[in-house]
């Protein structure tokens, strides 16, 4: 192992547990452990919430994805700053907050359920984060060890041990200050990593211009199979409304652009800040750390075809093996070896600051809200309970993240299925009620529930029934139906779940809520009070 990567490592791993720590000694009470004491800086916020957002999925998922979809899949980074930053920070940002505040709500679940006066919400929610997000962080993960399998050498099980054993050291002792502190540092060390990445792709390839005018050229070299699903080469949209295009659009595209805004993970951030000041000051740091972040890395994956075709001869998918492995195959064979070492630290704390986060949300979730404010397990330290609840959270992620690679056959990008799936059930499930229960007072506890259940039970449906890349391998309707999904041989068996369930949602949200008991009036005002 090279002794530079050993010792930036441990550098790294020194500073990131000192970080653990300071949030450890600062935390004295369960609103300091789930928020920080509702006191965090603006600009640690903002970077925590960036670099929560950006994780491994979206360097070496969604990068790898970049070299099969090619510069198509930026119109993600737009709808990313403008749906994931401006509107989630000005629109939904500010009224969280202050609902938040006044409804001294400590979680995402706990938020829906004191919003609308329903035990069930708040129970029912929870449940979802603890059952779904596994999919997400153990997504996160695999990028981790993508990484340290190629550069490290090590096994894909010392590897998944190694990231698990850290990051939930800290999460579990540190709690959300823990969490805010090393999530700053981390995405300080991501910004760095990936400006000098970028600066190597494009001086490798003679300059911006020369790069892409090769990656245009290449167009005859793009697969058969991809040609006949929509691909028109890697600085073009796939053909309108072919496969390609719909997956492009509806899973990567709106499935994570949009499912950015019903996040738990990032929502809880609007809750730490303690005026509507700090979430417009976050607004530009948080944009480009997101360009920054998603930019770089779409570029490189799209542009890493050139480097494989020069060097070996195979796009770069065919080279890697898969899309999760061509970022790796890419630093680890074009850029120099000191850049190893700082590519890993970037990885890791990518996939570091993101996974802090998840482990927080679960943990929370089943403590705080399903434990102590669903069943009524009350306790004399509160912290403790959730603790123990983020260690058995964190034992059913790493579970996941190792049967993964079992479930999205070879080839698969699973980094992105994962990462997709849990955005597109969030924004089914939450998105109507989250979205118009911040600003309609005639959104009823009927209203609500019913949005939940509706958009999450098209979301399985779709997933289980018709979405090729998850009915496919699950087996359910094989079973049932005797075919392989409903939507075989047609264009729906391409469309995220999310295109479906999230209208769905809207409309049972707003029919019931016009034709249901309202909520009380001393309640409302509590949720809406004047200024």
């Amino acid at each position: 192992m090279n002794a530079t990567v050993v010792i930036t490592t441990l550098i790294y791993l020194a500073i990131t547990a000192g970080l653990g720590y300071l949030g450890y000694i600062q935390t004295t009470s369960s609103k300091d452990y789930l928020l920080a004491g509702r006191k965090v800086h603006p600009v640690i916020m903002a970077i925590s919430y960036g670099s929560t957002f950006i994780s491994t999925s979206a360097i070496v998922g969604f990068g790898g994805a970049a070299a099969v979809f090619g510069m198509g899949i930026l119109w993600l980074t737009v709808l990313n700053i403008f749906l994931g930053i401006f509107i989630a920070f000005v629109v939904f940002g500010k009224r969280t907050r202050a609902m938040g505040h006044k409804l001294d709500a400590h979680t995402f679940p706990e938020f829906l359920g004191k919003r609308f006066d329903s035990k069930f919400l708040q129970v029912a929610s929870a449940a979802l984060i603890f059952i779904a997000m596994p999919l997400y962080a153990g997504a996160v993960m695999l990028g981790g060890v993508s990484f340290l399998t190629i550069a490290l050498g090590l096994s894909q099980q010392m590897a998944l041990l190694t990231i698990v054993t850290i990051v939930g050291a800290y999460v579990m002792m540190g709690g959300m200050k823990g969490v805010l502190y090393t999530d700053a540092f981390q995405g300080g060390i991501m910004v760095v990593g990936m400006l000098i990445l970028l600066w190597f792709a494009y001086t490798g390839l003679g300059g911006v211009v020369p790069a892409h005018e090769a990656l245009t050229a290449m167009a005859d070299k793009v697969p058969a199979a991809l040609v006949g699903r929509g691909h028109r080469g890697w600085t073009a949209m796939p053909e309108l409304f072919s496969p390609l295009w719909w997956t492009l659009i509806s899973t990567v595209v709106l499935g994570v652009g949009i499912g950015v805004l019903a996040q738990p993970q990032l929502v809880v951030r609007f809750m730490t800040v303690k005026s509507d000041r700090e979430l417009n000051r976050g607004v530009v740091i948080g944009g480009l750390f997101i360009m920054l972040m998603t930019g770089v890395a779409f570029i490189v994956g799209a542009l890493s075809n050139v480097y494989f075709v020069n060097s070996v001869g195979k796009i770069a998918v065919a080279a890697a093996g898969g899309p999760d492995n061509v970022i790796p195959l890419f630093i680890k064979e074009n850029l120099p070896e000191w850049f190893t070492a700082v590519f890993m630290i970037t990885l890791l704390a990518a996939a570091m600051s993101t996974m802090s986060s998840q482990f927080h949300t679960m943990g929370s979730a089943i403590g705080h809200d399903i434990m102590e404010k669903g069943m009524g397990m009350k306790s004399a330290k509160p912290v403790r309970v959730v603790r123990v609840a983020m260690l058995f959270a964190i034992l059913f992620t790493t579970l996941t993240a190792y049967l993964l690679p079992g479930f999205f056959k070879s080839g698969a990008t699973i980094i992105v299925n994962g990462t997709a799936m849990f955005f597109g059930l969030c924004a089914g499930a939450f998105l109507s009620i989250y979205g118009l229960g911040l600003f309609w007072k005639g959104l009823t506890k009927a209203g609500a529930i019913s949005g939940f259940l509706s958009g999450l039970f098209v979301s399985f449906f779709v997933l289980f029934f018709v979405f090729e890349k998850v009915a496919k391998p699950l087996g359910l309707c094989e079973l049932l139906f005797g075919v392989p999904t409903l939507g075989s041989g047609t264009t729906l068996g391409n469309i995220d779940p999310l295109v479906y369930a999230v209208p769905v949602s809207l409309l049972c949200t707003v029919a019931v809520s016009l034709f249901s008991k309202k909520l009380d009036e001393p309640h409302l005002a509590a949720c809406f009070p004047e200024k």
